[in-house]
């Protein structure tokens, strides 16, 4: 038995190879698939080549934080999982921007997230023109549709890179929003919001153009929850369709919603929420603030090449006063100006001054050294949604699947550090089982065993006899080694064992040893 024994691989070894090869699997897996994959409207992603680097966020991020002209707030961003949003600090300031989910929520992400809003105040924004962010959406009776929004009346028009007129794409949609504002006539002008009421903050009757690549639609089910203020922002115009399988109006698979039913921006506001901040007075008390979340219906409105005027005039969107206009509907036609043209500026002006409407800045109840500065809100950019690189994709899973066990930071490192223990525990402490016994095993009955030398027959009953004097005196095998050889014979005390086990002298046939071996069973009974 011994022969076979060492021959084997022990518990621990099998553990440590078990460990290796889950974790090479893994890391193989994932590396795999994440590899030829590019990350798109990533915030931190700035040297991207040119065609790739219109396709990031990275100039929101930067007009967001700090640094001159820009806005000043502080940017983080989370790489495991929303479930960790209602853990931040003074959630009622922080925004949760999520753009392009590249893979949908599960229902413990979108319920956190619904908490996030609903009970401590926090601000998201959503844009996607897909059905990714669904799980979320119905949180909120909020519907994603699977596919883009055709709209022949509203759409603009855009210069390749040759200095030609790209063919005409009425899914590339233009629309009039307002912060805070719905106007019910469709066709009512709006006042536009020059850069003097932007800087004043004076926005709450005005309308801003908003441009976007490729949206979806999204619809408001029911009404459900009245404590909630829901305003439909932007909306394609009444003959707009969803083009589920072609650009065809008349194809009766391609419904036509019409109205504030195909919506392209969709706010959700609930007020009233009690939380703890600085009051006036510079101490801390209870205050009511604005738990906040909009929808959008493409993610390319975050995008750099229409966020950013330069980069929107360097990929050819042009503006309502160019000859490509004529005779086809433009915003300017909805926007009423007064000195000032009622150009596009790039979506940074509409969405920039959105996030300020949602913070808690016109808070009374907060004191105002908290709302004056806008180093005290937060922005954090969720990353874990989007396509990472092939190094960084297993640490982010890895982290992801972590925090799926618990949103506690300090909870989420003991359990790295205990199952390191444990694995350590497992290849170092467990102990190695003597074999004094057969096992017959059916699964091996084809093979011969190894056969005993018949010399030793005489050594191994002897061994059988003291095991079984050691088992029986519950002594260890050094505590056996330790006694001398009438102390052996006094707890023996058969003097035909104690001859088989010291009689150097005597010689056994194989009978007389199957005999004894019965003998040494019956022994210390």
């Amino acid at each position: 038995m011994s022969d076979v024994e060492s021959s084997g691989l022990k518990l621990e070894t099998w553990l440590l190879v078990g460990f290796i090869v889950a974790m090479l699997l893994s890391t193989t897996l994932i590396v795999v698939a994440s590899s030829n994959k590019d990350t798109v409207y990533s915030a931190y992603v700035t040297d991207g080549d040119e065609e790739l680097q219109y396709q990031q966020i990275s100039t929101m991020r930067s007009d967001l934080g700090s640094g001159e002209g820009n806005m000043g707030y502080v940017i983080a961003n989370t790489m495991s999982t929303p479930m960790l949003v209602n853990d931040w600090r003074e959630p009622h300031r922080t925004m949760l921007i999520i753009a392009a989910p590249e893979k949908p929520f599960d229902n413990a992400e979108a319920d956190a997230i619904y908490d996030f809003v609903t009970e401590n105040g926090g601000k998201v924004i959503i844009a996607a023109n897909s059905t990714n962010a669904q799980t979320v959406a119905d949180k909120f009776n909020v519907k994603y549709f699977d596919a883009p929004v055709v709209d022949p009346n509203r759409h603009y028009e855009v210069l390749n890179t040759l200095g030609e007129v790209a063919p005409e794409d009425a899914r590339k949609l233009w629309t009039v929003a307002g912060v805070n504002k719905v106007w019910d006539d469709d066709n009512q002008r709006r006042e536009y919001c020059s850069d003097s009421m932007l800087s004043e903050n004076s926005y709450d009757n005005c309308a801003l153009p908003v441009l976007f690549h490729r949206p979806t639609a999204i619809q408001v089910l029911e009404e459900g929850e009245k404590e909630r203020s829901v305003k439909v922002l932007a909306h394609a115009s009444g003959s707009a369709f969803i083009a589920r399988d072609n650009m065809q109006a008349n194809d009766p698979d391609n419904p036509i919603l019409g109205g504030n039913n195909t919506g392209l921006i969709i706010r959700m506001d609930y007020p009233g929420i009690e939380t703890i901040d600085k009051v006036k007075g510079f101490s801390e008390g209870k205050v009511d603030v604005t738990g906040s979340i909009v929808f959008v219906s493409d993610h390319s409105v975050f995008a750099n090449h229409l966020w950013d005027i330069a980069d929107a005039d360097v990929t050819g969107k042009q503006q309502c006063d160019t000859v490509y206009y004529d005779g086809s509907a433009c915003w300017a036609d909805l926007l009423a100006s007064g000195e000032e043209d009622p150009s596009w500026n790039g979506n940074s002006a509409y969405f920039i001054t959105l996030i300020r409407d949602m913070m808690e800045h016109d808070n009374d109840g907060m004191a105002l050294t908290v709302t004056r500065e806008n180093s005290n809100f937060y922005v954090v950019f969720d990353e874990s949604r989007h396509v990472t690189s092939a190094l960084t994709s297993p640490f982010t899973e890895a982290m992801g699947a972590i925090v799926m066990l618990t949103s506690d930071t300090l909870l989420k490192w003991l359990i790295v550090l205990n199952l390191m223990a444990l694995l350590s525990i497992a290849i170092m402490v467990v102990p190695e089982k003597e074999n004094w016994r057969h096992v017959f095993d059916l699964t091996r009955f084809r093979e011969r065993p190894n056969k005993v030398d018949p010399s030793l027959y005489l050594k191994r009953v002897r061994e059988s006899l003291m095991s079984k004097v050691r088992q029986f005196h519950d002594l260890t095998r050094d505590e056996m080694a330790r006694k001398t050889p009438g102390e052996i014979q006094s707890m023996i005390k058969d003097p035909r064992l104690i001859e088989l086990l010291y009689s150097q002298q005597r010689s056994y046939s194989n009978e007389e040893l199957r005999q004894l071996l019965q003998q040494i069973r019956r022994w210390g009974k």
